[in-house]
């Protein structure tokens, strides 16, 4: 199992994640697709190249939160979380475009026991994914209730 128990996290700890992503335009225009999402930003690149600002489609910001998130998985909640209790503070400070290879950094803010689930733990987990040229382009903090390790 690779994700941590409640009890092995501490306030301040920091995980550079080894894995990094290229996104590519077949990710933006698939995930755009499967939640109906048909933003010109998105799917049309005349449109964008025309009348956007930034001449070129951008990175569906659904696609970018999933991705961040699920890069940390494997080092930080893989087979010990009990539920994803919810996303706060989710921005997006830049553009990701299609060939943009990102990383992601993840930082440990805050933990407390459960005061109902004695064997459970919340922790605020923040998130933070950095493009290429090193930009941080999406940031978020997350709380998960983790397992206790086993006694």
């Amino acid at each position: 199992m690779a994700g941590l128990y409640y009890d092995q996290f501490h306030v301040g700890q920091i995980f550079k994640h080894a894995i990094r992503r290229t996104i590519t335009e077949s990710d933006n225009v698939w995930f755009s697709a499967l939640t109906h999402n048909p933003a010109y930003l998105h799917i049309d690149e005349e449109y964008c190249r025309t009348q956007s600002e930034f001449g070129q489609r951008i990175v569906n910001s659904g696609f970018t939160l999933g991705l961040m998130v699920g890069i940390t998985v494997g080092e930080t909640t893989l087979g010990t979380t009990i539920a994803n209790l919810g996303w706060d503070e989710v921005r997006f400070p830049k553009p990701l475009f299609h060939g943009d290879t990102i990383r992601v950094e993840t930082e440990v803010l805050e933990m407390r026991e459960s005061k109902s689930r004695p064997t459970q733990g919340i922790v605020i987990f923040a998130h933070r994914a950095y493009n290429q040229k090193n930009e941080l382009v999406a940031h978020c903090k997350r709380s998960g209730l983790m397992m206790k390790a086993p006694k």
